[in-house]
């Protein structure tokens, strides 16, 4: 199994931000009704199949809340859980558990909620097939790092991590410079020597313009699988192509078939359901 890593100094800046939220205020119920000292052990628990994401998160928050809190992991990230499985356990001071609480599992199960989603997605890729499914900046604004994370415990790749990581030129690009050629040479000027120059076409007629001026990668935009397959055909390796725009998980198996490198999923990300991820304490 891959292993994954994810910066704490990534993690720590979203977990302050919502713990903080949460927590501005203290925790009215919790100091009103929980004894100081009362100690108490606590299972997070699938409620449904999910691939696990997002243990360090968990962790991290509860140990910003009270460093005394024990915390164990019964499966790590990118393991398939059925519904009953325990995937982490805290022990400590009732009162920084329950304090915790909401801010963990709101993260963690987005976290495995996005795996969960990308893992369907990568299954549906047929066996020998050299499509990748990739993500998009479809992400929620803040969690971004959590999220791309996550797709990549999924099975998935991430895209360009922001506007700086690579020349992506898009439709409204192309219409403010006035061509795909003009864009692309202005793109090929301007940018490092390190970047990589996508451009996004949405007809054949476009992507041979693209592919005449030597860009590296193609999105191809909403074209349906035939179109998907004569650009395939066209393009005969001299450019990455990426399928993009309307993906559903039943056309996955099908462009992946007719050769596309790369689908792009904003599904992943932008519209994906929490996974449901409960904590229970132990009588």
């Amino acid at each position: 199994m891959r292993v994954f890593e994810l910066p704490l100094v990534l993690v720590d800046r979203v977990v302050g931000i919502a713990i903080e939220e949460d927590l501005a205020s203290g925790d009215l119920t919790t100091e009103a009704c929980v004894d100081a000292g009362t100690q108490a052990v606590a299972r997070a628990v699938a409620r449904g199949p999910v691939v696990v994401c997002g243990g360090v998160v968990f962790a991290r928050v509860f140990s910003r809340i009270d460093p005394g809190l024990q915390i164990e992991v019964h499966l790590p990230d990118g393991t398939r859980a059925e519904a009953g499985a325990c995937l982490w356990t805290v022990r400590g001071r009732a009162r920084s558990i329950l304090m915790g609480e909401r801010v963990a599992l709101n993260l963690v199960q987005r976290m495995c909620g996005v795996a969960t989603q990308t893992r369907t997605y990568v299954d549906a890729i047929p066996a020998g097939a050299k499509t990748r499914i990739t993500d998009t900046r479809k992400t929620t604004p803040g969690l971004r790092a959590l999220e791309r994370y996550a797709v990549r415990v999924g099975g998935g790749h991430n895209h360009r991590d922001d506007l700086g990581a690579a020349v992506l030129i898009k439709d409204n690009h192309i219409a403010a410079c006035g061509g795909v050629r003009a864009t692309v040479e202005r793109a090929r000027a301007a940018a490092p020597h390190t970047a990589k120059i996508e451009c996004e076409v949405d007809s054949l007629a476009q992507l041979d313009e693209a592919l005449a001026a030597g860009v590296d990668i193609v999105l191809l935009d909403n074209m349906p699988t035939a179109m998907v397959a004569d650009a395939v055909a066209r393009t005969r390796g001299r450019a990455v192509l990426e399928a993009s725009g309307g993906i559903t998980l039943a056309r996955v198996a099908e462009l992946a078939k007719v050769g596309v490198d790369a689908i792009s999923v904003g599904a992943l990300t932008h519209s994906v359901p929490a996974a449901d991820v409960g904590l229970d304490f132990e009588s």
